[in-house]
């Protein structure tokens, strides 16, 4: 549980959907992840808020020094500001019932202290004694955290004005490292996406990240995983610089918003086992070799392990299944994202979106090959970005005007990276596949179906909070890209911060009426279809590898099941019908992946599903 008592989180999403989510929530106990990848951004909406709570503004321009760095550290001081000011303002109203000090302890969890002690201030009739308790439970008041999240594959070197490349401390993960690192906030930096090894030595320079006297850290580090082995390796690289990991944020590889990073096969649930199995072994060992590096270093290390939290994300939606990972699994919390989307008092949607997520059914969210990254992304049919997409290869045009350049990572036609989004890039490659004597191959018809697909991310993330807002959209990009994770097919409507708080904790359920499966159910299907769908697009030349890769994720998805069929017997939060009817799906699946084999074929693609 948070030190303000909640059990949950909002996670990041998209660069604009919480870029300023502490400012809505944080007064409330609730903690939230901000975007930092995309600085301009980030400066849009510190002159906003500047404005807004009437503090002096200064820009910074491209043209200074370190200036993506200093954008960074600018807004997020400014966010502490004004929390600090919300909690001032807070602590001093009156409990009466529409002022925000009873909407803080109104949201709390029932079995929280802080909850019952409020619940026992309601039923107190001295006066005297119903001020003391008051006078209390204004100090139980605390802020949620104002973490950041930094997704480590986005960390392009910059070049300068004459075209040569920047020093490695300028790249765009590091700088925006720099700007968390420099500002006053106490909180957590989030990576995701995998180890990017000179950002996590960037570390070692900065010495919030280090042990105070009494073995407490200003600024700590949170790792997006989405397994044990990735936690443990990454949690070791770490461990030899003499840095902390505090929580390992374990989120579904499929059943997500924005980025899916799919495992090979591996479920959820086996491997929040697997975590709560090896927690204390992972925690010690990390420990060894952390307080050897620290020693190597002659920092003196903490005498005994600091805490490590263990959290989960990715596809809840009812509260029966938040208490059950919180009690079967032991994790500390929570993570709850795309449901918050239609939560306008959260997250920052603009209202087109907004009322297009709201009545959108279960086939709108899709799997797509939209990202640059080349790694697999969560999309909404629906969204204006993916209209806009569509458009743009109809009349011929299509790609995008890349003018931020943050995904720009291709190399294949120019010195310089260029983004494989971009209307350049895909200009150049079409060209280069028109001009080839031979037929395309049908592996090259694959990858140029899926090129059609990318879509401007940088620029689609982004524009929410600033139409939202009424703040100018640079070259009028004003299409929306939005990437909520197929979850969200499950709720209908928009929703109060306290309704979806109270339907997180049980006290409501505002689910929409489309039968909906477990959370374990719903990830394996979506394994399920992913895998039948890179069958049928795997081609000759890659047939006997792809063949062995498919087998295990076979092997280990039936391995899934037999696990989720054993745990039916150990879950005391649901109904025995539901439960049933889980067994009954389980076996469906069970049947359906029996049935696939893998047959190598002459022509393409050579592996089918039979």
């Amino acid at each position: 549980m948070n030190l303000s008592g909640h059990t949950f989180h909002i996670p990041v999403m998209g660069l604009a959907f919480t870029i300023d989510t502490p400012v809505k929530v944080a007064r409330f106990g609730i903690s939230s992840v901000i975007s930092i990848i995309e600085d301009g951004l980030v400066e849009q909406m510190r002159k906003f808020y500047s404005e807004k709570e009437q503090i002096p503004y200064h820009p910074i321009t491209k043209k200074d020094h370190d200036h993506r760095a200093r954008r960074i550290t600018g807004y997020l001081n400014l966010v502490d500001e004004i929390v600090q000011k919300q909690m001032r303002v807070l602590r001093e109203e009156p409990f009466t019932e529409d002022s925000e000090i009873t909407r803080y302890f109104q949201m709390l969890p029932d079995n929280s202290d802080a909850k019952q002690l409020y619940q026992m201030m309601l039923k107190e009739s001295d006066p005297a004694k119903k001020l003391d308790l008051q006078n209390e439970l204004r100090t139980k008041i605390v802020p949620g955290a104002i973490d950041v999240n930094i997704m480590t594959k986005c960390d392009r070197i910059n070049f300068d004005e004459s075209g040569e490349p920047m020093d490695v401390e300028y790249a765009d993960a590091m700088a925006a490292l720099r700007g968390f690192a420099l500002s006053k906030l106490s909180s957590s930096v989030v990576f995701s996406a995998g180890m990017n090894p000179r950002l996590y030595a960037y570390c070692e320079s900065f010495s919030d990240f280090l042990p105070d006297s009494d073995g407490n850290f200003k600024k700590k580090i949170i790792l997006k995983v989405s397994d044990y082995r990735s936690a443990l390796i990454q949690g070791k690289f770490l461990a030899k610089k003499g840095l902390w990991i505090s929580e390992f944020r374990i989120e579904s590889g499929l059943n997500c918003g924005g980025h899916a990073f799919p495992t090979n096969g591996y479920l959820l649930g086996p491997i929040l086992d697997e975590f709560k199995t090896k927690r204390t072994e992972l925690t010690d060992e990390l420990f060894r070799i952390y307080q050897q590096a620290l020693e190597s270093k002659n920092i003196q290390a903490p005498a005994s392990c600091p805490s490590v939290r263990v959290t989960v994300q990715g596809g809840i939606g009812t509260h029966k299944e938040d208490k059950f990972l919180l009690e079967h699994y032991q994790v500390d919390g929570t993570g709850w994202g795309s449901p918050f989307l239609l939560v306008p008092e959260a997250t920052n949607v603009d209202d087109g979106t907004l009322n297009a997520l709201s009545e959108a059914a279960p086939a709108d969210f899709f799997l797509s090959h939209a990202s640059p990254l080349g790694v697999p992304f969560n999309n909404f049919r629906r969204s204006t970005g993916e209209q806009q997409r569509v458009e743009r290869f109809n009349k011929g045009r299509p790609g995008s005007p890349c003018y931020k350049k943050y995904l720009a990572f291709n190399t294949e036609f120019s010195k310089e990276p260029i983004c494989t989004s971009s209307r350049e890039y895909l200009h150049k490659k079409f060209k280069q596949v028109g001009e080839q004597t031979t037929p395309v191959t049908a592996s090259q018809q694959q990858e140029l179906d899926q090129l059609i697909e990318k879509d401007c991310l940088c620029e689609g993330l982004a524009a929410a909070a600033l139409i939202k807002n009424n703040i100018p959209v640079p070259h009028n990009l004003t299409a929306v890209s939005v990437c909520p994770g197929p979850n969200l097919a499950y709720f209908s409507g928009q929703f109060k911060l306290k309704e979806m708080v109270d339907h997180i904790y049980g006290r409501i359920n505002i689910l929409n009426d489309i039968d909906r499966p477990s959370m374990f159910v719903n990830e394996l299907r979506l394994y399920v279809d992913y895998l039948k769908k890179e069958i049928s697009v795997s081609f000759e030349k890659t047939a006997v590898k792809q063949k062995a890769n498919f087998e295990d994720w076979k092997s280990n998805l039936l391995s899934g099941i037999n696990y989720y069929t054993q745990l039916i017997a150990e879950v005391r939060t649901e109904s025995e019908e539901y439960l049933a009817k889980m067994n009954t799906q389980l076996n469906e699946i069970k049947n359906d992946i029996a049935q696939c084999s893998f047959v190598v074929r002459t022509d393409s693609p050579v592996m089918a599903e039979v």
